[in-house]
């Protein structure tokens, strides 16, 4: 624990002020999302980033509720956490059904949370409070999900502008680049990726399907890393998700570690553009200098020294366990 506290002293000691997030995802999905807000926790502890809210693109109750325990894992349950109605994939999901529904004989929850369902805040409200709240051109989004909260805010009155004023890069994981089928993200709800890709208005770097696919997530971190607790929501979750021993691609989790250290040689980007969605779902990037459209690439030897740190961080400690 002292390496965490040096990295974050020496963080504040440089000055440098902590990337502001907003995570948007679709938890229960694939357990890729519940490693990458593992990884924000931990870049929270090293003074790197800032957890402002957490929204939900997937339409189901446990959803919500999962990310409330994680973050009460991590000991911070004030971040609030927004939730979509009337969405897409309603399905349940064991991955996070069965943390959060699990108690101990005495009856009580394994896992603590406030979160309650009916009452927490749409997702795309949530995400127009926090920029309203924040310094402008100073947060960072971080879609790993659905387009749906997005395409709500830019249908908003002002929610375009809001964005414009307020948020300084959005990261997405979405497509596969130069070109490939129609990626899970984009096609599950398309008429929102097309409006975010064509609307938003802000620089957009996407993590394609390529990217994660070729750098995988071992189950023996899993298996040795999270020990330290006896009941750990990310790796209960991860062997609820398939069936133990699997090494899962890392999709969400490269989003997240390039939109808190872009500047760390862990990917490259292609030239500036604008990502083009057609009506099947597919996506490509159009060449122009003036664009402010990128996509990530990796070369065999970004590829090791991203795994390391993506273990590193998804595999983290709470500061205060």
């Amino acid at each position: 624990m002292r390496q965490i506290f040096a990295i974050g002293f020496a963080a504040a000691v440089l000055g440098a002020e902590p990337v502001r997030l907003i995570f948007d995802t679709d938890m229960g999905n694939d357990i890729d999302d519940a490693l990458a807000l593992a990884m924000i926790h931990a870049f929270e502890s090293r003074g790197e980033a800032k957890l402002l809210a957490v929204t939900v693109t997937k339409d189901n109750r446990y959803a919500g509720a999962y990310c409330d325990i994680v973050n009460h894992f991590y000991g911070r349950p004030q971040i609030p956490v927004g939730v979509v109605r009337k969405g897409v994939t309603p399905k349940d999901s064991n991955m996070i059904r069965i943390p959060v529904e699990r108690k101990r004989p005495s009856g009580g929850y394994v896992y603590a949370r406030t979160f309650d369902h009916q009452k927490a805040p749409e997702a795309a409200e949530l995400i127009r409070k926090t920029l309203e709240g924040q310094p402008d051109h100073s947060v960072t989004i971080v879609q790993v999900g659905f387009s749906t909260n997005l395409a709500c805010l830019l249908g908003e009155p002002g929610g375009r502008d809001l964005a414009a004023r307020k948020v300084r890069q959005l990261v997405t994981m979405a497509g596969e680049f130069p070109a490939g089928k129609p990626e899970y993200n984009v096609r599950e709800d398309l008429p929102s990726a097309m409006k975010v890709f064509h609307e938003w208005p802000t620089p957009i770097v996407t993590s394609g399907f390529e990217i994660g696919r070729v750098i995988k997530f071992p189950a023996v971190s899993i298996e040795r890393d999270f020990g330290y607790v006896a009941d750990h929501p990310i790796a209960e979750a991860y062997r609820h998700y398939m069936k133990m021993p699997y090494d899962r691609e890392t999709w969400d989790l490269t989003a997240v570690l390039y939109a808190v250290r872009p500047d760390r040689g862990y990917f490259g980007l292609s030239g500036p553009g604008r990502i083009r969605v057609d009506r099947q779902g597919r996506t490509s990037l159009e060449a122009d200098p003036a664009g402010t459209h990128r996509y990530l690439t990796v070369d065999e030897s970004q590829k090791v020294k991203t795994l390391e740190a993506l273990v590193q961080l998804a595999s983290q400690p709470p500061q205060h366990r």
